[in-house]
């Protein structure tokens, strides 16, 4: 299977069939598994088979179906898939970190995984340093020898600043330490870190990997002495796993992924050129324009910009509110990844418990608004956005 392509990969790796031959992926909705003899029930629990399972927490055939088909889509040895994006983020900082080591983070960083960095791991005994992802001058000075992993999103949300990341993996494996990436906003079709450095990759699967507003899901890759080894051990003793019902809608969401992405980013280049220098907004930030600050590292990292598009408008609040309620199309939540365009204010909603003073070191001003461009035609979602832009500014 190495030799397939992409979307060769998203619609056949990892298949289990049964005797009964099914063309769908089976759905084992099972929390336990049976067994012969009492002597294989302690064989299995002693050492594990290959394609052997004993509690759903542990695994699941249809969840192993879905973590062998983003591992082989990643190139990644292994992978664990996990409860929700969060669950995946918690269980590879954890399971990484213990009293006494030391984290370094990008300051610009999605509210809970802040508060993972920030307010839980401190209790426990892990000290942490907050850095400007941008800048390697910062890393490399943050860096102990205690410092035991770097952490940071590819492309940081919401203004969509890019980390380098091959920069930051060469400074962290100096001294020994792990480099653990959050990859959503990138996508794992436009942007493989596993390649540029990164030791850990996280996912939301709630975002683009299902893509249809469906379930939520999360997933850790990386080498399997980590992935079956730390996070394993760490993730089916505190009950972080996926549900097998939601890893199926996952593996019907991989299916899709690349057609799906890559439409959305045609879409948000094209959005992002159109309104760029419009009169009635600051900004406008895309990683797929000349203009974005970054473009030639996204150009070395990244095969396209991405499916977000952040604006920034003339007016602040009142008039990002205006804009938002003035959306036809467009709808307002706080998801993003998803088949419908989605519209959301960071600084009153997924940055709220941000103070001022962060938000500004972070460019979320209150005319930002955060655009997840869907799978609608273009002209529709520009024409909608455009009247939107008029009526807030008027």
């Amino acid at each position: 299977m190495d030799k397939w392509n992409t979307r060769t990969k998203l619609v056949h790796e990892g298949t289990r069939r049964s005797q009964y031959g099914e063309l769908s992926e089976a759905i084992y909705l099972t929390q336990g598994f049976v067994y012969p003899n009492a002597e294989s029930a302690q064989e299995r629990f002693e050492a594990l088979g290959d394609d052997e399972f004993i509690y759903a927490r542990y695994g699941n055939p249809t969840v192993a179906m879905f973590e062998d088909r983003i591992a082989a889509l990643e190139g990644a040895e292994a992978a664990f898939a996990t409860a929700s994006g969060m669950a995946a983020v918690n269980g590879a900082l954890f399971a990484l970190l213990e009293a006494g080591d030391h984290i370094v983070a990008a300051k610009a960083l999605f509210g809970s995984c802040l508060f993972i960095v920030e307010n839980l791991l401190p209790k426990y005994g892990v000290e942490v340093s907050f850095v400007d992802g941008k800048n390697l001058g910062e890393w490399e000075s943050a860096l102990r020898p205690n410092t035991k992993v770097c952490f940071f999103e590819t492309l940081s949300n919401p203004t969509l600043e890019a980390v380098d990341i091959a920069g930051v993996a060469a400074l962290a494996h100096k001294v020994g330490a792990k480099v653990v990436v959050d990859n959503v906003f990138a996508t794992p079709i436009f942007q493989r870190a596993l390649t540029l450095g990164a030791d850990v990759i996280i996912y939301s699967a709630t975002k683009h990997i299902d893509g249809q507003g469906r379930c939520l899901g999360g997933v850790v890759l990386g080498d399997t002495d980590f992935i079956r080894g730390p996070l394993e051990t760490y993730l089916k003793h505190t009950g972080g796993a996926l549900s097998p019902f939601n890893a199926w809608v996952m593996l019907k969401g991989l299916e899709t992924l690349d057609l799906r992405v890559r439409a959305q980013a045609g879409s948000a280049l094209k959005i992002a050129k159109a309104l760029e220098g419009n009169d009635n907004t600051e900004r406008v930030i895309y990683p797929g324009l000349e203009s974005y600050p970054q473009n030639s590292l996204v150009g070395a990292q990244m095969e396209a910009g991405g499916t977000v598009v952040s604006i920034d408008l003339k007016g602040g609040k009142d008039a990002a509110f205006r804009f938002i309620n003035a959306l036809e199309i467009v709808l307002i939540s706080n998801n993003l990844g998803d088949a419908k365009s989605i519209v959301t204010h960071p600084a009153t909603t997924t940055h709220q418990r941000l103070s001022q003073d962060q938000l500004a070191d972070l460019g979320i001003s209150d005319g930002l608004v955060r655009l997840s461009v869907g799978l609608e035609d273009s002209d529709d979602l520009l024409a909608d956005i455009t009247q939107a832009l008029i009526f807030a500014t008027s």
